[in-house]
This record gives C-alpha cells, structure tokens and sequence, in this order.
C-alpha cells in the first residue's frame, strides 16, 4: 500500500481523535466550542499529523501510540493560525478560503479560541498518558524558543532587511519548530545524541525550512483561490521572506538543497521512510 493510502486512514485516525478531545457545539461556552470546531475542521491538510505517523514508521512504532502527539501539534497548528490571522498580527480576512475565525465570530472570541485550543493539546496528551518527553518536546516547539518566539521576531522584521543567517534562523523558530516536534516526538524519548531521533532531527528541520520559503513563494506566484489566503499578503505587510531578500530562483533552488538533505538524513532510520518522502515531496511541490 502507497503511503498516500494509508495518509487516508492517518488523516481517519486524528480527526476522530480530535472530534473526541474538542467538545461538541452544544456543550457550553458554546459559541466558543463552535469556535473551536471551525478552527479546527476547515480543511486542513494534516500534515504535521502526517509527518508523526510517518516518522513512527520510519522508527517502527505502532499508530496508536503517537495518536495523542498528531492530535496535539495539529491542535497548536490551527490556534497559531487563529492568532496570526489577528488584525495585532497579520490582520488577514481568509483562511482556506473560509473567513478567518476573528471575523466569522469575533477578536476576542478568536482570542480565547487560540488559548484553549493551545491547552487542550496538552489536556489531550496528558490524559492519554503521552510520554512526559514528548510532552516537553510540543511544549518547547510552542513557546518562547520555538514557534511563539519566531512569531516575534519575525513581527520585528518587518521593514528591515535581516542577513540570511538570521532569517533562517527566524524561520527555524516560527515554522520549523512545529514541524520538528511533529516528527520527533515519536522518539522524544530516545536520548539525544541517539543515532535515530538526530536522523528525524535532520530530516526535520531541512523540511521545516523548506516548507516556509515554499510558503513565501506562495504568496508571490499563487492566487487568494489557490492558497486560501490572500495572496501578496507578505508583501503588503513588509514581511521579510527569502524570495523578497535573495529573489525567487534562489529560494527555489535553496529549496531543492534542503529537499536533498532531508533525503540523506532519510538513509539513517530503520524502518520504511516511503511516508516522510512522500510528505516532503508534497511540502516542496503544494500549491496551497
């Protein structure tokens, strides 16, 4: 079976266990439980879910046990889109070619979203009994030295003109820190130099790079129908992105760079690695 095949029944797995974690329209507050399933079930790819279960794969481990840590990292997905899409951030009006959460409801309603959202995700993995490392792994990923703290910097950026080491390093934080930990928190629990998890450390952070200044092409040569998003939107803003600082045929070809990297890193696991190819084929080739 093609992993895109079985990235069905991944995709199957997570979204039961995030209907199960997320309460239902009716339970009260229950304008914000119907925040929470908008945020959540509008069309997401999946794929940091995806890339936990094809990393357990790759490492031989069993789906069931790393169905806490897919649920939660796309749980901090969705509220860190909630928060950016905030007019204090990038004040953008779509997502997924839906109206983002602060404007189908409210600010302040997106605001207590994007909160929950972000406890429920350890809620979830505690009660499931998660391994306290991996724990630690999402909660690293989330916060100040992670996905939070490249935010900020990346606010700061703007309207300047940052070196390419430290725009790599902004993108590491705000995007590839999340795709970090969506990928090795199935063996979160290995030591740190141990051979197999710096495998999925590598592979990782090539990709988490990858997929950002994919992501700032995208707003150049997509349309608001493709991306889901306005496009352009980095522009208006005076984002600093790696087509708008190195030009495009740069960042397309950096891109390849990384891909051939996450590649190399992909030799070292022992177990099949045809999930993580996949995903990084489709990071590196998405139109959305």
């Amino acid at each position: 079976m093609h992993f895109s095949d079985r990235a069905n029944e991944y995709s199957a797995r997570v979204e039961s266990t995030l209907d199960l974690w997320i309460p239902a329209n009716s339970v009260e507050p229950e304008s914000l439980h119907r925040a929470l399933r908008y945020a959540v079930f509008n069309g997401g790819k999946r794929i940091r879910p995806l890339l936990t279960y094809a990393a357990a794969e790759a490492i031989e481990t069993a789906a069931e046990d790393v169905d806490p840590m897919a649920a939660a990292v796309e749980l901090i997905h969705c509220y860190s889109l909630v928060h950016d899409d905030l007019p204090a951030m990038d004040d953008d009006d779509l997502r997924r070619g839906k109206p983002t959460l602060h404007k189908a409801f409210d600010e302040a309603t997106a605001i207590l979203a994007g909160d929950a959202l972000l406890t429920l995700a350890f809620e979830g993995m505690g009660r499931a009994d998660a391994p306290a490392a991996a724990i630690v792994e999402l909660a690293r990923a989330a916060g100040s030295s992670g996905m939070v703290g490249g935010q900020a910097i990346d606010l700061a950026f703007e309207a300047t003109r940052p070196t390419r080491d430290s725009l790599e390093a902004m993108f590491r934080k705000k995007t590839g820190a999340l795709i970090r930990a969506a990928v090795v928190m199935p063996a979160a629990h290995r030591r740190p130099d141990d051979p197999v998890r710096q495998a999925l450390v590598d592979y990782s952070e090539a990709i988490g790079l990858a997929f950002q200044i994919v992501d700032d092409l995208l707003d150049i040569e997509g349309s608001t129908e493709e991306i889901g998003k306005p496009a352009g939107s980095d522009r208006d803003n005076d984002k600093a992105t790696w087509p708008a600082l190195f030009g495009v045929d740069t960042a397309r070809g950096h891109a390849g760079e990384l891909i051939a990297a996450a590649w190399t890193a992909l030799e070292r696991l022992p177990g099949s690695t045809d999930g993580l190819r996949w995903l990084g084929e489709r990071i590196v080739r998405r139109t959305s």
